[in-house]
């Protein structure tokens, strides 16, 4: 049925419990699955007039968030094991919903499987989630694990 299964990860939007059922559907269709991890672009604190201790150049952000991506997908990587075809990859968005769908398409991926933090009430009007707006936005179906 699916051949690449995009999964995106951020060490908490996605557990081990609910990684093992995307594990479960890669491997009943022998299909791949496309690790994400999103990175804003922007520096934090880059637009304070004060210059704080805690800022870091562009380079040294774009570095350290690189670092940070790759513990994270080596993290689900190793929840993953040997015997699912795996790619990475990382993505630069300034909105999390629309980087991965850019990473949908970059991976070509046919299904996109993520977590929910089943906001209901107020809480899901004012803090949408970002699996609602890629479900909104998505061409391609979205499986969401529950």
């Amino acid at each position: 049925m699916f051949k690449n299964l995009l999964v995106p990860v951020s060490g908490e939007s996605i557990t081990k419990k609910k990684l093992n059922m995307a594990i479960k559907l890669a491997k009943l269709d022998g299909a791949k699955i496309s690790l994400v991890y999103i990175s804003d672009p922007v520096i934090p604190y880059s637009s304070s007039e004060v210059q704080s201790a805690l800022a870091l150049s562009a380079k040294e952000y774009k570095k350290v968030s690189a670092e940070f991506a790759k513990r994270v997908l080596a993290k689900a990587r190793a929840v993953i094991g040997p015997d699912v075809n795996v790619q990475e990859l990382h993505i630069y968005h300034p909105n999390i919903s629309d980087g991965i769908l850019e990473a949908a398409k970059k991976a070509k991926a046919d299904v996109i499987v993520m977590a929910s933090h089943k906001r209901t009430g107020l809480r899901g009007i004012f803090l949408r989630s970002e699996a609602q707006e890629v479900i909104l936005h998505s061409k391609l179906p979205v499986l969401i694990l529950g």
